[in-house]
């Protein structure tokens, strides 16, 4: 916003087009017979050109329907892959925290373990190994909050591929062919397009 150049007007035409294109489309919400609550989390290791920052980014549903999302530059430069992801996961497992204590509020409270999915087994590694090592010691703050939610048996972590993995919309620019079907997946429909 304080330095904008022709590449940041071109974006914002990108998504104007993309948003003229698109009038009838918006997240269905369903009824369904379960209360799951699940969070899929992501990160894009260093992806800031500029300052070589990481961008976390998740998604949470509540039976099976999207609630929340979100996706923000980490506030370090994380020195490694499985650090960016661990970090985007802390921010996950709060926000799961946060969905529990509200639906409490409106008497639904969360009965089974909350769900997490993660593309980086080394940032579920890390959450499950009791063992400090020195390779983690800048994210220990994360670590031990993780651990004791998992120990707890309030979350529960699995691995997902990345070509299921959710959360790649908020955290990378991708093209259409992996960008529509994961579109499709957070539950978005095109109330114009032909059943």
């Amino acid at each position: 916003m304080h330095d904008p150049h022709s590449s940041h007007l071109e974006a914002a035409y990108r998504i104007l087009r993309y948003l003229k294109s698109s009038p009838g489309r918006g997240i269905l919400f369903l009824k369904n017979s379960h209360l799951t609550v699940e969070a899929y989390t992501d990160a894009d290791w260093a992806g800031c050109p500029d300052d070589r920052r990481s961008t976390s980014g998740y998604c949470t549903f509540v039976g099976g329907n999207l609630v929340t999302w979100r996706s923000k530059k980490q506030m370090v430069v994380a020195r490694s892959s499985a650090e960016a992801e661990f970090r985007s996961v802390a921010h996950g497992i709060c926000e799961l925290l946060r969905l529990q204590g509200l639906l409490a509020d409106l008497n639904f409270p969360v009965q089974s373990p909350m769900k997490l999915f993660c593309d980086s087994k080394s940032a579920i590694s890390i959450a499950h190994n009791p063992v400090q090592h020195d390779r983690t010691k800048h994210v220990e703050i994360d670590r031990h909050f993780i651990k004791e939610k998992l120990e707890q048996g309030v979350i529960i972590m699995h691995f997902i591929s990345s070509e299921a993995q959710l959360a790649d919309v908020f955290t990378k620019s991708l093209g259409g062919k992996l960008f529509c079907p994961i579109v499709s997946m957070l539950g978005m429909i095109d109330i114009h397009a032909p059943t």
